[in-house]
């Protein structure tokens, strides 16, 4: 029996309007890999299309692609050239251009053929599509979903019903030939392209899911491309245009509050709110925008747990993790997650944390101020969570829930030096740094809007940060510097991550030790020089294609860099930024979720992690982190 594998990615092309998007090979083909497909929600929609052409009484033939370019987020296009139907000589003269363009629920692709001949040439084009109803999370395990669907004929297409839900589709090409053949789609033209001239067709699909628990933006992104810093990297801009148009492409909203935006995680697994992704992608853009932090918070806010239920890992005053339209079952790896999902163990302290800094950064004081009682909430669940050791830990109780509930939320993330395992519950250490920061943040919020509580709260990030130093610190061949985590019976984990990084900025250190962890962090067992690495090199788990123990994950690594310009280490951030900037420039701007950890002077580029999400929300913004650091010089 062949083992389910999922979808590689690195080599696909993807244009996105979030939750809409569609993923093809570098010539539009769709159907390829495992992947393709177009998507609206967690539904694909199409599982394959191809296009061919020939002459006037001619076969059918596949076009010779020659490029393919992103003009935006939006929009791909695919350039080819049409020698089946074209003169003798050796200069071709007759191409094709397919630009397909994703908006909310609906892709459209326009069919361009350009002559340069003296004569009209005929051009016979057809589409084919094969319609799918798959699962998001089918396609994700390789697996293979429902394509059952009834076809009804409209005025100038198709339109497709999935036979066991209420979503559906149509088809629309106006001037085609349109049938069903089979379990396809089939859509003809013939163009008469003139003496030196162009013709065009048009088709496009229309989706709707009733079920869908998210939808689209309603107006443009409301921040403005910065200037870039004088005299800067040219790549920066670079990268922060594509990253910016990235960001306003992952934009999303609930249906009962379409005014208040957030950031899905990342494509194509993500279209969705997911606490901590959307959190620290909004605060890592905050340099840019208070608005998106503003939304942020309270979308966040209204769903806020309320009571105890382990079902769902509920509590009162917590941030969720995850909202899905059901029940996310991973086959293949025992996971089975409810629709509101509340497994994390950062989101209430980074919701703080938010707060915070957006009230510092612009955000309306009435806005603010409308979201005390959340953070009143937040803080009570922040300090009735600490566990047996003194310290806000988690642990799975449902047996099919995620088993690491912190951003590194694989399996195999919190591993001692020795590459073993660590069990849980687990308290992971940058959660109590931010924490720290949460406390001081919101105990200021409680005293600015004549609240009670700002002294408690106070020695209780006082007393935490005193456990802190007393507990997590170790030391090894590397050096001395914070464990990853506690395990469950209170013992330091000994080995050196990126987590640690996080803790820079955050307070819970002293200045000397900030200087310390940022010193190892941009050594060799750390810096890949392309990024920072999520594990040592030094420890016994370490492979730098491991999802979580030796990759990069760019927003880690300009999280790290925030903390190090935060704590006054501009040397340290520079070096990051650096390796951020050569990663950028090799992926053509569009970031990666993650890449492979190998060192940079051994190779020319960084190997793509070939399953990672692209774009993703928080590596998109990382390149506002690279742009803040930059600026900071005098």
């Amino acid at each position: 029996m062949t083992a389910l594998l999922q979808p590689f990615l690195s080599d696909r092309v993807v244009a996105l309007s979030a939750p809409t998007q569609a993923w093809s090979g570098t010539d539009g083909e769709v159907g390829g890999a495992a992947i393709d497909g177009i998507y609206h929600g967690d539904t694909r929609f199409v599982r394959s299309g191809s296009l061919r052409y020939a002459g006037a009484s001619g076969a059918l033939a596949e076009p010779e692609w020659v490029s393919w370019s992103l003009p935006s987020a939006e929009t791909v296009r695919f350039d080819a050239l049409l020698r089946g139907v074209d003169d003798e000589w050796p200069d071709p003269k007759v191409r094709l251009v397919r630009e397909r363009h994703v908006s909310d629920g609906q892709v459209t692709e326009t069919l361009t053929v350009r002559s340069h001949l003296t004569e009209q040439v005929t051009v016979r084009l057809k589409v084919t599509l094969a319609p799918d109803f798959s699962p998001l999370q089918i396609v994700k395990s390789g697996a293979t979903g429902d394509a059952s669907w009834d076809a009804e004929a409209t005025a100038s297409g198709v339109r497709i019903a999935h036979s066991a839900s209420a979503a559906a589709s149509v088809i629309d090409a106006p001037d085609a030939a349109v049938a069903v053949e089979g379990d396809a789609v089939t859509l003809s033209w013939r163009l008469r392209v003139p003496a030196r001239g162009a013709a065009s067709a048009r088709w496009d699909v229309a989706m709707d899911d009733p079920s869908l628990v998210v939808r689209g933006p309603s107006g443009a992104a409301p921040w403005d491309t910065p200037v870039t810093v004088p005299g800067a990297d040219p790549r920066l801009e670079r990268w922060l245009d594509r990253a910016l148009g990235d960001l306003s492409a992952l934009r999303l909203a609930l249906p009962d509050h379409p005014e208040d935006e957030f950031f899905a995680a990342g494509a194509p697994w993500f279209f969705t709110l997911f606490g901590r992704d959307s959190l620290w992608a909004a605060r890592l853009l905050l340099p840019l925008d208070a608005r998106m932090a503003a939304s942020t918070l309270r979308v966040l806010a209204r769903l806020q747990g309320t009571k105890n239920d382990p079902s769902t890992a509920e509590q009162p005053g917590k941030i969720m993790h995850e909202l899905r339209a059901g029940t996310l079952s991973m086959p293949g790896e025992g996971i089975e997650l409810p629709p509101l999902y509340y497994g994390t163990v950062d989101a209430t302290p980074l919701w703080i944390c938010l707060l915070a800094e957006a009230a510092d950064a612009g955000m309306p004081e009435d806005d603010v101020r409308a979201l005390v009682p959340t953070l009143e909430a937040a803080i009570a669940w922040m300090r009735d969570s600490v566990g047996a050791h003194g310290f806000l830990d988690y642990v799975d109780e449902t047996g099919h829930g995620l088993s690491n509930q912190g951003w590194k939320d694989s399996g195999d993330s919190i591993q001692w030096r020795d590459g073993s395992l660590a069990e849980g519950p687990i308290a992971l250490c940058e959660v109590q740094g931010y924490a720290y920061e949460a406390a001081l943040g919101g105990a200021a919020l409680l005293d600015r809007f004549g609240r009670p509580g700002g002294d408690d709260v106070r020695s209780w990030a006082a007393a935490l940060k005193e456990r802190f130093a007393e507990s997590y610190w170790v030391e090894t061949p590397e050096g001395r510097y914070p464990a990853i985590a506690l395990d469950r019976d209170g013992r330091a984990v000994d080995t050196l991550t990126s987590n640690v990084g996080h803790l820079l900025g955050t307070g819970i250190l002293s200045p000397e030790e900030e200087a310390r962890v940022a010193g190892l962090l941009v050594g060799d067992s750390m810096s890949s020089g392309f990024g920072l690495r999520t594990l040592s090199t030094e420890a016994g788990g370490y492979w730098p294609l491991s999802y979580h123990g030796g990759s990069v994950w760019t927003h880690d690594t300009a999280i790290v860099a925030r903390g190090m310009l935060r704590a006054g280490l501009i040397d340290e951030a520079e070096a990051l930024v650096a390796g951020m900037l050569t990663a950028a420039e090799a992926f053509e701007y569009r970031v990666p979720e993650l890449h492979a950890g190998d060192d940079a002077g051994a190779i020319e580029r960084p190997a793509p992690y070939p399953a990672a999400c692209r774009p993703q929300a928080w590596s998109a913004a990382a390149a506002v982190t690279a742009w803040e650091v930059r600026g900071s010089r005098p």
